[in-house]
């Protein structure tokens, strides 16, 4: 009985400290989310980039082709499965490759993927995906840059990329294509609960002087400063 109680007591204090750290966790993301981070003052808009969610996750979408970065040098068309070169915008997104690759959906998702996930313990990838044009909406604002920040960003990116022995992404051949449009490449890092997917995005938007968030780890966020 006695080794029962202390058990139950354990197991109590678990969940209590559970709890309090999924209670504290969104807290801290609500409040450290709303904290903005200025834009840089003074720059021109010489060029046009976008933010955009799928509800849960926010990729970085940029001209495929400039004079300063060429993307479909190194994540080609031919990766994807419709092999379309009318494409006008790429977008990026940095993620858990468990998640990209095995969770098509939510009903997909396992406790072995999550927990992985969660706690670094699985590799990042890279969901890159192609678009002949972008519509601004609550899903997708447009931010228009300077060339030296677009430059900047541009390098954030490429930095987040793993390149193989011949410089370029590693492109990663699966079947867990989410359209005919897009493709998946090795990344650096690795995912966990404080660094996701939108903190990903949102340090982009730092690395080229933008207005973001002190630290997010969801995609309201983000788009809490861009509202119209």
């Amino acid at each position: 009985m006695v080794a029962l109680k202390k058990s139950l007591k354990f197991i109590g204090l678990t969940l209590l400290g559970l709890i309090a750290f999924v209670g504290i966790y969104l807290l801290a993301a609500l409040i450290l989310s709303r904290i903005a981070v200025p834009a840089e003052k003074g720059a021109s808009d010489d060029m046009t980039i976008y933010i955009l969610t799928n509800g849960v996750h926010t990729d970085l979408v940029m001209p495929i082709k400039t004079d300063l970065v060429d993307w479909s040098q190194d994540v080609r068309f031919e990766h994807t499965i419709a092999q379309d070169t009318s494409a006008r915008f790429i977008a990026f997104g940095w993620g858990d490759k468990g998640f990209y690759l095995e969770t098509p959906t939510w009903a997909d998702l396992t406790f072995s993927t999550a927990f992985k996930a969660a706690f670094s313990l699985s590799t990042a990838a890279i969901h890159a995906t192609y678009y002949k044009e972008m519509k601004v909406g609550e899903d997708c604002r447009k931010i228009d840059i300077s060339r030296e920040q677009y430059a900047r960003l541009a390098k954030y990116i490429s930095g987040s990329f793993i390149t193989g022995e011949n410089g370029r992404p590693i492109h990663i051949v699966t079947d867990a294509n989410y359209g005919d449009y897009d493709a998946f490449y090795e990344a650096t890092g690795s995912y966990n609960l404080f660094h996701t997917c939108n903190t990903w995005a949102n340090n982009g938007l730092k690395s080229c002087g933008q207005t973001a968030c002190l630290w997010t780890a969801f995609d309201t966020g983000i788009f809490y400063h861009y509202q119209k």
